[in-house]
C-alpha cells in the first residue's frame, strides 16, 4: 500500500513537540467572507450593502510609545491602544440602494441640508461585523471561522470613486470607517480573550493574575 506524503506538505516539527505529522492546515481565504452593519442610515434591510461588499480591510492595531529614558539606555511601554481605520468597498448598484443607505448615514452624522450636526456620538454611531466563513450556501450553511465586531462605528471619509469611459468596471463607494472598538467573536478567541489583568509589584513587572 502505497504510504501517503501530504502529511509532510509542513514545516518539520522538533521530536520533542507534538503534531510531528501533523501536515499542513486550512487556511482561511480571502474571498469567504461577509460584512454586516447594524443601525446604518435610516432603511432597513441593511442587507442591500452587504450583498454589494467588494472587499474589506481588518482591524489594524497599534499602541502609542512611551519612552522612558534611564541611566544608559531607554525602556519603553506600550501607551494608549489606536485602532486604525478600515474600508469597506461596494459595488455601487443601478437602483441606488448603496448612495441611498450611504446617504442617509451621512445624514445622520451632518444634515448637510440644514447644516446641523447630531448632539451626540450614540445618534449616528453604527456597528459592523466582519465574518470569515467556511465556503458553506445554500442548504449548507456557512459556518463562521473568524468574527470581528467594531463598536462605535463613524464614516471618516466616503469616496464616490470615478467613471471612466475606458473601463469595464462597476462603479463604486467606498467607506472608511472609524470606530472606537474593535472584538473577536465568538468563543473568546483573539482580542477579547480573558486573560486576566496582569498586576506587577514593581518595575520589572513580577506580579500575579487577576
Amino acid at each position: 500500500m502505497a504510504t501517503s506524503s501530504l502529511n509532510k506538505f509542513t514545516v518539520p516539527l522538533a521530536a520533542n513537540q507534538s503534531a510531528t505529522s501533523q501536515g499542513l492546515l486550512m487556511p482561511k481565504l480571502k474571498f469567504r467572507f461577509r460584512v454586516s452593519f447594524e443601525n446604518f442610515g435610516v432603511s432597513q434591510p441593511t442587507t442591500e450593502l452587504t450583498k454589494q461588499v467588494i472587499d474589506f480591510t481588518r482591524p489594524k492595531l497599534s499602541f502609542d510609545q512611551i519612552e522612558l529614558p534611564v541611566y544608559n539606555s531607554r525602556v519603553y511601554l506600550a501607551g494608549k491602544p489606536v485602532w486604525e481605520t478600515v474600508v469597506c468597498t461596494l459595488r455601487d448598484d443601478a437602483l441606488g440602494e448603496v448612495t441611498k443607505r450611504t446617504g442617509e448615514q451621512l445624514q445622520k452624522q451632518f444634515d448637510f441640508m440644514e447644516q446641523a450636526s447630531a448632539s451626540s456620538g450614540i445618534d449616528y454611531k453604527f456597528l459592523t461585523r466582519f465574518e470569515v466563513l467556511d465556503g458553506g450556501n445554500g442548504v449548507h450553511e456557512a459556518n463562521v471561522l473568524e468574527t470581528w465586531e467594531l463598536y462605535g462605528c463613524y464614516l471618516s471619509n466616503t469616496d464616490y470613486a470615478d467613471a471612466n469611459y475606458a473601463t469595464n468596471e462597476p462603479m463604486t463607494v467606498a467607506l472608511t470607517i472609524r470606530y472606537d472598538n474593535a472584538i473577536q467573536t465568538p468563543d473568546e478567541t483573539g482580542v477579547g480573550t480573558l486573560v486576566g489583568r496582569t498586576l506587577g509589584v514593581n518595575t520589572t513587572g513580577t506580579g500575579t493574575q487577576s
